[in-house]
């Protein structure tokens, strides 16, 4: 399984940090309908009980918001990416539909309220670690092109940035092609449900992703 370190520096803006980590071989497919179904009803659900000015007082995204504020970026306008997929449920607006494993995570976050990243593993280069965005660090992120990603959190390897709790880059996302999966559960502080939503995206990858070889790590 993938190790990743955490940076020193990393440590020294914001201590209280764990990362959650399913590593799997999935079968990626275009639409799966029974997913969909998963997803519309828990939408449903959170459209039904949360209000917008609610969804910052999740604890997993308030922790995190506490964590852009401390290692200096602004969660207001680099919006963490479950924060963004859980305001667009509120407000009556679907999920993106991209294929089966990329829709599985986003279904993961707004159940959990955890930023989540989904990674294709051959396109990553060992070693990996967490540390913090450099200025003019280059970054092409997902339907979004060039990202500042200065101050914010970042998985790097070999070749360079490829993952944050704001958006992940074009260079490692899931596509019909990904064979070896792996998927990262940002925690800033607020992890007291992180096995149980670990356990409960084990399910998803085998339910709708077919996931064979499955390994967890919390880090």
């Amino acid at each position: 399984m993938i190790d990743i370190q955490i940076e020193q520096e990393f440590f020294n803006k914001w201590l209280d940090i764990k990362l959650g980590c399913i590593e799997c071989d999935v079968n990626v497919e275009k639409f799966n309908e029974n997913l969909w179904n998963e997803i519309r009803q828990q939408c449903q659900s959170i459209q039904n009980e949360i209000q917008i000015e609610d969804i910052s007082k999740i604890a997993a995204i308030r922790s995190s918001r506490r964590a852009y504020k401390a290692l200096g970026k602004d969660p207001a306008r680099y919006r963490l990416s479950a924060e963004a997929l859980i305001r667009r449920v509120v407000k009556g607006i679907e999920l993106y539909q991209i294929n089966n494993v990329v829709d599985l995570v986003n279904l993961a976050s707004v159940t959990s309220g955890f930023s989540i990243g989904g990674y294709d593993v051959d396109n990553i280069v060992e070693p990996v670690e967490l540390g913090i965005g450099k200025k003019n660090e280059p970054y092409c992120a997902i339907g979004r092109g060039e990202l500042n990603i200065e101050f914010l959190p970042v998985l790097r390897d070999f070749k360079g940035a490829f993952g944050s709790p704001t958006s992940d880059s074009d260079r490692t996302c899931v596509t019909e092609k990904t064979k070896h999966f792996l998927m990262v559960y940002f925690g800033f502080g607020s992890y007291d449900t992180l096995q149980t939503y670990l356990n409960q995206s084990v399910k998803y990858l085998k339910d709708f992703a077919a996931a064979e070889n499955i390994k967890i790590q919390i880090k």
